[in-house]
C-alpha cells in the first residue's frame, strides 16, 4: 500500500478536454470548428459527418468534447431550458495573446460580444457565448 501512494505522488496529468452536453450537434460543431477554428480529431459515427453524437475537437493543444444531450432519434423539436439553465455558470476560459485580433475575427463572423475589457485581475478579455449557452471567454495579461 505504501509504494502505491508513493507512486500516485509521482503520476502526472497531462492536458485537460472538458465535456459539454449540446443540443444540436452540427450547430455546436460549426460554432467550434468554424468560428473559433478547432478541428475534429475523433467522432462517433463518421458517416454521419456533423451530425454525429459524440466529438473529440482540438486547437493549439486545447482539447474540447462535445456530446449530444439526446440521442438524434430522441431529440426533441425545443430545447429544453430546464437542462441547459446551468449551462451560464460554466465559462470555458482560453488563453488568447492577441485579444483584439480575436474580436475583429470573431466580430467579422457574426459573433455579438463586447469589445475588449480590462479584468479586475488585469487580464484583457473579450467574453462570448456558445450556441448552448455556455460563456467563453478569451483572455490574456494586459500590458
Amino acid at each position: 500500500m505504501q509504494q502505491a501512494l508513493e507512486a500516485a505522488e509521482t503520476v502526472q496529468l497531462k492536458g485537460m478536454a472538458p465535456y459539454l452536453q449540446v443540443f444540436d450537434m452540427p450547430v455546436a460543431i460549426r460554432f467550434y470548428r468554424d468560428v473559433l477554428g478547432f478541428e475534429i480529431v475523433n467522432q462517433s459515427e463518421p458517416e454521419l459527418g456533423d451530425d454525429c453524437n459524440w466529438v473529440m475537437l482540438r486547437k493549439d493543444g486545447i482539447e474540447l468534447m462535445l456530446n449530444t444531450m439526446h440521442e438524434k432519434k430522441n431529440r426533441p423539436a425545443v430545447k429544453d431550458d430546464g437542462r441547459t439553465i446551468g449551462h451560464a455558470d460554466t465559462t470555458l476560459y482560453f488563453g488568447c495573446p492577441n485579444v483584439e485580433a480575436m474580436y475583429i475575427q470573431l466580430s467579422a463572423k457574426g459573433i455579438k460580444m463586447k469589445g475588449p475589457l480590462v479584468t479586475f485581475y488585469g487580464f484583457k478579455a473579450i467574453y462570448l457565448n456558445d450556441p448552448d449557452g455556455y460563456r467563453i471567454c478569451c483572455h490574456w495579461p494586459a500590458e
